[in-house]
């Protein structure tokens, strides 16, 4: 039963948790990732963050009350001189958790927990978003519309210098096709002699007139 459980105790007494977590934030703080289970990831979230925190004001006081709980001291100095510097901007929210699927032996729940500020390719693909009013939506569109426009005109030209040389390639084929064309009449000529052999036929005539008149 879990009466008065408001944690998750990771079936440890307390001398053992403390001190698996302080080991646990002294790793994270020199590696910058770590995976684990994802109970001790969450129970670790809460466990350094609040560290985290402390680091952003370098005193004394701060110090040795982060040193009281990591109980490192090459761990407190990178954090007080490192990782608070690369947070200072940060309200909150340092780590990360992200989960890896189920381990093979046990089928335990695996995690990674990372610091968000030190993993380049999440930071990087972050994008400032600003509401634009509809007055600026406007001008975008229409800078939009003109590039597009633009753009349009760019490529007819390119097509028309493209397709220019297409066109002059059927006048440079022209006169071999008109070759055969001029030939043409030279073989039709036997064809307009034909006439001038029948002409003894039609002189036929004109010599029996010429024997009927001798006979009269």
């Amino acid at each position: 039963m879990r009466h008065r459980k408001k944690f998750n105790h990771l079936g440890r007494k307390k001398g053992h948790r403390s001190s698996m977590l302080a080991n646990m934030a002294c790793s994270l703080i020199e590696h910058k990732r770590i995976n684990t289970t994802l109970a001790k990831a969450k129970a670790l979230k809460k466990f350094v963050e609040p560290l985290i925190t402390k680091s952003k004001s370098d005193t004394t006081h701060n110090r040795r009350i982060v040193f009281s709980r990591m109980k490192q001291k090459n761990a407190v100095a990178e954090l007080f001189r490192d990782v608070a510097v690369k947070v200072a901007d940060r309200p909150g929210g340092y780590t990360r958790i992200i989960r890896l699927g189920n381990r093979l032996g046990d089928n335990a729940e695996m995690a990674m927990i990372e610091l968000v500020d030190y993993n380049d390719t999440y930071v990087n693909k972050k994008k400032k978003t600003t509401r634009r009013s509809r007055r600026g939506g406007k001008k975008s569109d229409q800078v939009s519309t003109e590039s597009a426009n633009e753009n349009l005109e760019e490529l007819e030209g390119k097509s028309a210098v493209e397709e220019a040389p297409a066109e002059e390639a059927p006048a440079d084929e022209a006169p071999a096709e008109e070759a055969p064309a001029e030939e043409a009449p030279a073989e039709e000529a036997p064809a307009e002699e034909a006439p001038a052999e029948e002409a003894p036929a039609e002189e036929a005539p004109a010599e029996e007139d010429s024997k009927d008149k001798k006979e009269d």
